[in-house]
């Protein structure tokens, strides 16, 4: 059982930090659109394309547009949190019931 335990604490931690780096490139990302980027930019071109597929579905879902103001980087760095606290503890949780 101690295999089938360490598997899953790794691939929580994996998980924790996966979820961590992708939180900081959405930031990056928000923080980029505050001033005007170079379009040919190797990094923002990353930047936009690492972060364009989750965060075209939630501005779709919330189209607030007419506001000025993109909130959908808010919403994704808010659910990668409560995965965070929900998915990865729960997973750390259950290697100590495996023991």
């Amino acid at each position: 059982m101690f295999v089938l335990e360490n598997l899953i604490f790794a691939l929580a931690k994996i998980i924790d930090i996966g979820l961590t780096i992708y939180m900081w490139i959405i930031i990056g990302r928000a923080l980029i659109s505050w001033v005007n980027p170079d379009p040919y930019n190797p990094i923002v071109t990353f930047l936009y394309r690492a972060t364009e597929p989750v965060l075209a579905p939630i501005r779709r879902w919330i189209p607030l547009r007419g506001m000025g103001i993109d909130i959908s980087p808010i919403i994704v760095i808010l659910v990668i949190y409560f995965l965070q606290m929900f998915l990865v503890k729960t997973m750390i949780q259950l290697t100590t019931y495996l023991r």
